[in-house]
């Protein structure tokens, strides 16, 4: 029976300009001075000083983020810190594994054996992948997205650059003829290095997975507890994580999924109202529909 999962970004990408605040254009210095002072007291309202990290594995990380204290319209989401250079990243197409249907992202996992592993971008009907999609450096059969400037790349044929990135195409090359990453896959881009939001203010609002790239050279990994528009995430990840570099949106909706290996749990926490994360990333949250094409994360050898 054919289902629909589709979930179309038509309606959140935009070249809509960045918005821009109102600054006093200038300052007494009795002002600047207490301004100052202030900086030095209060706590920075940056991911780094209010996230409480556990770690699960070398080069992972995870926590529950309460994005809601800072950015009130942003519910909470999980988010897992990966370092490139402990880590490696695996694309997984089920055409491309031979196997004659999706599967869920649980028995992705059983499957591969990865300690992570995460939705990619969108998909049509008949299950193609929408947007550029290589594997051990060869394309998977599908075309660049002609509006989607997002590209989540990792292991590099060049030992020189970074073993994962997020590339703005807007900005930066992808030569497709030689690629200069193995793994790849297109979604849409989020934030820019510029500080620009990259999708319209009038978005809908859906779980929602994003991967970010730090200035520290690691990958982030989010994904929302509760519905909210691609637009107030990006504006969040702006006006207080400055570690991020740029953001891009994986697919969302019902899509959405992010599954920790059960037995990298050695112990566990629960939030303030008592959800365990073990049981949260485990994708104990709604229910689960089968992904033509997930991303892997395990320990580099």
């Amino acid at each position: 029976m054919k289902r629909r999962y589709l979930e179309s970004f038509r309606d959140w990408a935009s070249t809509a300009g960045m918005i821009t605040r109102r600054h006093s254009s200038r300052w007494s210095i009795y002002g600047a001075t207490y301004l100052l002072v202030g900086a030095c007291v209060l706590p920075n309202p940056s991911l780094a000083e209010d996230i409480a990290w556990l770690q699960i594995s070398d080069g992972i990380r995870v926590s529950v983020w309460r994005a809601e204290v800072q950015c009130p319209v942003v519910p909470r989401m999980l988010v897992v810190d990966l370092d490139p250079e402990r880590t490696k990243f695996s694309i997984h197409y089920y055409a491309h594994e031979g196997l004659p249907e999706p599967p869920k992202i649980d028995e992705w996992q059983k499957r591969t054996g990865h300690h992570v592993v995460f939705n990619a971008g969108l998909f049509r009907e008949n299950f193609a992948y929408l947007g550029l999609l290589y594997k051990d450096g060869r394309p998977l059969g599908s075309r660049r997205h002609p509006s989607w400037q997002g590209l989540f790349v990792a292991e590099p044929s060049d030992s020189g650059l970074r073993k994962a990135r997020v590339l703005d195409l807007e900005s930066e090359v992808f030569d497709e003829g030689r690629p200069p990453y193995r793994e790849a896959a297109q979604a849409l881009m989020l934030l820019d290095r510029t500080g620009k939001v990259r999708v319209r203010e009038t978005g809908k609002y859906a779980y929602q997975t994003i991967v970010a790239e730090t200035t520290a050279g690691h990958i982030l990994l989010f994904k929302s507890l509760g519905v909210a528009r691609l637009y107030d995430i990006g504006q969040c990840f702006k006006d207080v994580l400055p570690a991020v570099r740029q953001a891009m949106a994986m697919d969302g909706g019902s899509s959405s999924e992010v599954r920790i290996l059960e037995s990298l749990w050695h112990k566990d926490k629960d939030t303030e109202d008592r959800a365990s994360w073990k049981g949260l990333f485990a994708g104990g949250t709604g229910s689960h529909i089968p992904l033509p094409t997930v991303i892997g994360v395990s320990p580099r050898q």
